[in-house]
This record gives C-alpha cells, structure tokens and sequence, in this order.
C-alpha cells in the first residue's frame, strides 16, 4: 500500500508540474507580447506654406473697351479691337488675354489665329466659335454679341465691305433710271 500511495503521491506532483510548467508558458507569451511596446503612429507636421505668387496663376484683367460674347453652354470671351480693320484683335479667355493676328481667308469668314499659344478665333457672319489648336478642340461655339442676339449681323470685314457697297450699288442703280 506504501507503494500504491508513493505512486499516486508522484503522479500528482508530476501533472501539477505539467500544470505549472504550461501555465508558466502561457504567461511569458504573453507578458512577452505586452513587453514589446508599440510604436506610436508618427505625427505629421501641418505646415502652412505663404502662398507663391510667382507660382499662382496669372490672371489678366478684361482690357478696357471689350466687346462682351456669350456663348452656348455658358462659355464666354471678350473681344477688344475692330474686326473690320484691325490686323490683331485682343480675346480675353480664362483669365488671359491673347492677341491674335488677322489670317486671310477665301470663304470671307474672319480669322484671327496665334500659332504660338494655338488659340484660333473664326468669326462667320452668324456666330463666333473659339478653337485651341493644341489639343484640336473646339473651346466655345454659337458666341454672340448682345446686338447679334437681337438679329444683327457679326461686326466683320466681309460684312463692312458689304455694308460699304449697298449703298454705291443703290445710288448707281438709281442714276440708271
């Protein structure tokens, strides 16, 4: 019986030691995950930086005597210069002024295009239409001034030489008589 007691008096000590050897695991996994700190999430510097205005974008005043034209889709320009008789005419576009050039034409529509910043106005007798030549696009089309939307003709040379000869044409027409 001493036997069978020293037995059972081993065998509890030694499950109580698996015990307090697995429980001495457990613990150090997880104090060891506790002791790893972590990191904290880094704080970002918000800093605000004077605005640049050689770096802002540049924004041209509307020049003085302009010609105001509306355009579909709610586009407009300004246009300063006569059409008529003026080599280079000024549009104020997006915040920027353009001189742009007389071109000839042979369909008697007025051309005023700028190779250089590729803007291309094209004035027929009805409306105006604004093209970029950079990306091939058409910018603003059906543009008219306030006298165009009341049935008025466009202000264009075509349309002043013509104005200038009905009335040479009337009085030789008269004097035939």
């Amino acid at each position: 019986m001493k036997k069978l007691l020293i037995a059972a008096v081993i065998g509890a000590l030694s499950s109580t030691m698996m015990l307090a050897a697995t429980d001495a695991a457990a613990q150090t996994s997880t104090t060891a995950k506790k002791e790893t700190p972590k990191k904290p999430a880094p704080k970002h510097r918000i800093i605000k930086r004077k605005p640049n205005p050689a770096k802002e974008a540049k924004v041209d005043a509307i020049p003085e005597g302009s010609e105001h034209w509306s355009c579909a889709e709610g586009m407009q320009f300004d246009l300063k210069g006569d059409m008529a008789r003026d080599q280079i005419v000024t549009v104020h576009w997006a915040n920027k002024n353009y001189n742009l050039p007389r071109q000839t034409t042979t369909t008697g529509a007025d051309r005023f295009h700028d190779a250089a910043t590729g803007l291309d106005l094209v004035v027929i007798p009805t409306k105006a239409m604004l093209f970029s030549d950079k990306d091939s696009s058409r910018l603003a089309d059906e543009c008219k001034t306030v006298a165009m939307q009341q049935g008025a003709m466009a202000p264009t040379q075509a349309n002043a030489l013509n104005r200038n000869a009905a009335p040479a044409a009337g009085a030789s027409a008269a004097s035939g008589q």
